[in-house]
């Protein structure tokens, strides 16, 4: 792998320098000290981190929430493609939308939040990675494409606007644990390959002495894409170095990722009966990430833990968008809107740094078991933003190659501080009851400095308390149920303040050209469940939940094809609420699990939008304005209001396993349809069928395939109304300025086959 920018080469230098001490102490593979505080590393699920920093863990019978926990055992087993792949397969109420249609970029959404690589895309969830939240400094997006799936101990993924979690933390956090040299011994490597020009090599190798331990993995993964023009490199390193005893740990962490990643965005209906074609190309994302986290924990007593962490993190991105030019007028070849097409540059340099410092007190409030944990956090990031645009024509394939020279539209520099104080408690009321409080009062500034003028400057500030309360219960052994209250909040982004004038459109990716001020998003959350044992085989669980934000932000289309124009605005109250429902088993040769969840997403404030593209549009606000009203109740776009995934693997011989997935989502309304009336209709449900298989040959080698999509099915993830200029012979441009409003699909992944082996030396084997 290599990793080609100057600005990382001082992390890199001072990691190398770190981990190959590690190595060099490590010594003989003999097992460390027992650690209490390393148990979230482990490769099964006892006890869930409920704070952003991990540290001794709480019972799950005392958490209240319908909290969910994979391991690597089950990464391994199904052979996944990425950490969002596996996600969609095997966690209830999440599913995924793909405007970009790239493996690697999509949104992930759960409860009718979202995680998005995208500017454009409003974030809801927060995601952490061995406690440091990776939501990046600029937008609060999250490059799913830094993430190596083969790093992954454990996932957790808590429910409700949790306050202890800090800002973003809406609808829900994701907490992610990577592996250790203590955990995890021995070494391994694997390749596969098959459709779409899939080809990858994946290697991990963890050892460990009497107190040192090291672990390493990385993969480079190549596919030429299975639409036109759409190849993508992937290429990840993960290595953690430590030291542990039976009171202290330190982990000192590498993640490093050097990706170029292309998609061509969704298709017009009239287009989608070929749809591998591209509506636009070429679209390119270059990202680089450089990621450095020393963590630490030492129990100061039996009882006592303090723990901590600091953390450097820089992120280079680069993006090449081919457009329309909405301002195309063939009547005036001097004009800007001359040529057909315009070529959106961006670049942009984000480094963050920051830490955390966490204490534990374990014992008896007067006879009753307690557990207390306070905390301090920074997050703080540096953002370099330039963007350009260049004149371009459209080839008879719709690519938009240029020679003309580019302009600088936009150079702002932004800086964010995120300060958060935090406590959680869980009294134990008698054995079989647990109350829990918490609360978190954050306080975050956004500064912004235009670097062609005064425009865009600004200067930001937003805090509140957040508090939670919650109760579980334990009628029998095999019974817990529970009731929890909690409040989150959101500050707006560096990339949503300059981008918030109705009047001064952004495209996407984000031209900023204005800065008004917009609220921070407030949520409340109320849900309440149960989870139990039908025997010692099997479990289940099934939750209610309701959350409301006030002042919620929205991006608002105002025009153009499948990568639109608009602007971020507040749009009064929605709601997310819904039921999930969950089932695992695990009946000797035979294990399933089946999620199914209902989530009504809706808008519950009276708003008129822009939405130029919408049938029903009309001049509502002004005689020459395209405005729809949204009514309460109106279903918020791109939720699926139904979705179901279950998972079913059969052992046949103590050598050979298989099992297949089957990922349903009922309709969704494309955005653009705020008031749930264009013409066009909804994007149609779906269903799909993936299946895998596995030979453990010998102690060493193992071989495996996997298909997804077994039935082929054609299917749509994402929606968006827009204008599809392309109405001339063989889908060319119209060169008299013509268009058409059509509905644009993301088309999913048809079939797909691969196979691939591994082989394994040591105790890697989980």
């Amino acid at each position: 792998m290599v990793f080609h920018s100057c600005r990382t080469s001082q992390a890199h230098r001072a990691f190398a320098f770190a981990f190959a001490v590690g190595l060099i102490f490590s010594g003989g593979l003999v097992q460390g000290a027992e650690n209490p505080a390393t148990e979230l590393e482990a490769p099964t699920v006892e006890v869930i981190g409920t704070t952003p920093l991990p540290g001794i863990g709480t019972p799950l019978n005392q958490v209240p929430a319908n909290v969910q926990s994979l391991t690597s055992t089950n990464i391994s087993r199904q052979n996944t493609l990425n950490v969002t792949d596996f996600m969609t397969q095997n966690l209830g109420s999440v599913s995924f939308t793909n405007s970009n249609v790239n493996p690697f970029q999509p949104d992930v959404n759960f409860r009718g939040f979202t995680a998005s690589p995208l500017l454009g895309t409003p974030q809801g969830l927060s995601v952490f990675q061995d406690g440091v939240r990776i939501n990046e400094a600029f937008g609060d997006t999250v490059n799913w494409d830094f993430i190596p799936q083969s790093a992954i101990a454990n996932i957790t993924l808590i429910p409700g606007s949790n306050p202890v979690f800090g800002l973003n933390t809406l609808g829900g956090a994701l907490s992610i644990q990577t592996k250790s040299g203590f955990e995890y011994p021995g070494t391994s490597i694997q390749t596969y390959g098959g459709s779409f020009g899939r080809r990858a090599v994946e290697f991990e190798s963890g050892g460990h002495g009497e107190n040192v331990d090291y672990f390493v993995t990385g993969n480079t993964f190549q596919e030429d894409g299975w639409r036109d023009h759409s190849p993508s490199r992937v290429n990840q390193l993960f290595a953690k170095t430590g030291y542990q005893d039976a009171k202290t740990d330190i982990d000192l962490s590498f993640t490093g990722a050097n990706n170029a990643l292309q998609g061509t965005q969704a298709l017009p209906l009239s287009m989608l009966n070929n749809p591998k074609q591209a509506f636009t190309w070429p679209d390119i994302n270059d990202n680089r990430l450089a990621f450095v986290n020393l963590k630490a924990s030492h129990f100061l007593t039996e009882e006592t833990l303090l723990a901590g962490n600091v953390y450097y993190r820089q992120v280079d991105a680069h993006s090449f968008n081919s457009n329309t030019n909405d301002n195309f007028d063939p009547l005036n070849p001097t004009a800007p809107g001359a040529t057909s097409a315009q070529n959106i540059i961006g670049d942009t340099h984000q480094v963050g740094t920051g830490g955390t410092i966490q204490l534990t007190l374990l014992g008896d409030l007067n006879g009753h078991k307690n557990s207390f944990t306070g905390g301090l956090s920074l997050d703080h990031g540096n953002t370099d933003f330039s963007q350009s645009t260049q004149d371009a024509d459209f080839s008879p394939d719709r690519g938009t190659a240029s020679s003309s020279p580019t302009d600088l539209t936009t150079h702002v520099v932004s800086t964010n501080s995120y300060y958060g104080a935090y406590l959680t408690d869980t009294f134990a009321v008698t054995e079989k009851l647990h109350l829990t409080a918490s609360g978190r009062y954050n306080y975050a500034t956004v500064k912004l400095s235009d670097q062609l003028g005064t425009v865009l400057n600004g200067d930001h500030s937003f805090s509140r308390f957040n508090p939670a309360a919650g109760l579980t219960y334990e009628p029998a052994k095999a019974l817990t149920t529970y009731v929890i209250y909690n409040e989150g909040m959101r500050a707006p982004t560096p990339a949503e303040l300059t981008c918030a004038d109705p009047n001064a459109p952004c495209s996407l990716p984000n031209a900023f050209v204005s800065d008004p001020a917009l609220k921070p998003v407030i949520s409340r959350t109320w849900e309440t469940g149960a989870r139990g044992k039908l025997s010692d085989h099997v479990n289940w669980s099934t939750a209610i939940f309701r959350s409301v934000l006030d002042d919620d932000i929205q991006f608002i289309s105002s025009g153009g094809g499948a990568i639109s124009s608009g602007f971020f605005q507040n749009v009064g109250q929605t709601r997310r609420q819904g039921i999930e429902l969950g089932v695992d088993a695990n009946l000797g040769r035979l294990t399933l699990s089946s999620h199914y969840s209902l989530i009504e997403a809706t808008y519950q404030s009276s708003l008129i939008i822009n939405s130029p593209n919408n049938s029903t549009a009309q001049p509502i606000t002004c005689p020459t304005c395209t405005d729809i009203r949204v009514s309460p109740g109106n279903r918020i776009p791109g939720i699926p209001r139904h979705q179901f995934n279950a998972r079913l693997e059969y052992a046949f011989t103590e050598k050979f396993s298989a099992g297949t997935t089957l990922i349903a989502a009922s309709d969704q309304f494309a955005r653009g349809d705020e008031n749930n009336q264009d013409v066009n209709g909804t994007v149609p449900a779906y269903a799909i069928v993936n299946i895998d298989a596995r030979y453990q040959a010998d102690r060493n080698w193992q071989f495996f395939g996997k298909i997804d999509n077994l039935f082929d099915r054609r299917y749509q993830t994402f929606g968006i109304l827009g204008q599809n200029p392309f109405i001339g012979p063989n889908n060319t441009f119209d060169t008299t300025g013509g268009s058409v409003t059509e509905q644009f699909r993301s088309p999913g992944t048809p079939l797909g086959i691969w196979v691939g082996v591994k082989y394994t030396m040591g105790e890697n084997k989980k």
